[in-house]
């Protein structure tokens, strides 16, 4: 079994509804072990749009990479997911963040996520719900850097799964 932390992001339509059903569907791919709180974050690169909704959630599977990799993918085109535009808007994103301490490195799949330690959205609800997490090469995720530091990241008081 891996351990595995999947970011997901919504800024179309009802964005909080397309992370809830996420997270149902990734019980289904593995042992969902927690989510994060939602936070609301301003898009970063891409064309103008609206804000996010992002969380973290951690689960853990015997799926290899590239499995999870396309059973997360199909949620996303459940979602109504089209991949128009390079960090455009979009109904659901699901990222591969850390698979265990796995370094994966193939075309179309990079673990951990190149960016995420750029990124306050990811590592803060990282961090809330795997505060023991570690990059492969042994270092501590913090979004204390200034790769980070001009985004501004709001914690909601809504839900992210509904019993």
């Amino acid at each position: 079994m891996a351990r595995v932390a999947l970011g997901l992001g919504s800024n179309l339509n009802d964005r909080l509804a397309h992370l809830r059903r996420a997270v149902l569907a990734l019980g289904a791919i593995g042992t969902l072990v927690g989510s994060s709180s939602v936070y609301e974050t301003a898009p970063v690169g891409g064309p103008a749009q609206g804000p996010f909704l992002n969380a973290v959630s951690i689960i853990d599977t015997a799926r290899s990479p590239e499995t999870l990799l396309a059973e997360i993918r199909a949620v996303e085109r459940v979602e109504g997911r089209e991949r128009r535009l390079r960090w455009g808007p979009r109904t659901l994103d699901l990222d591969l963040l850390l698979y265990d301490r796995d370094v994966v490195d193939l075309p179309g799949l990079s673990i951990p996520h190149p960016r995420m330690l750029e990124r306050r959205f990811v590592l803060v609800p990282l961090l809330e719900i795997w505060p023991d997490a570690v990059m492969p090469d042994g270092a501590v995720p913090s979004f204390q850097g200034p790769e980070s530091s001009d985004q501004e990241v709001v914690r909601l008081t809504v839900p992210l799964s509904v019993r």
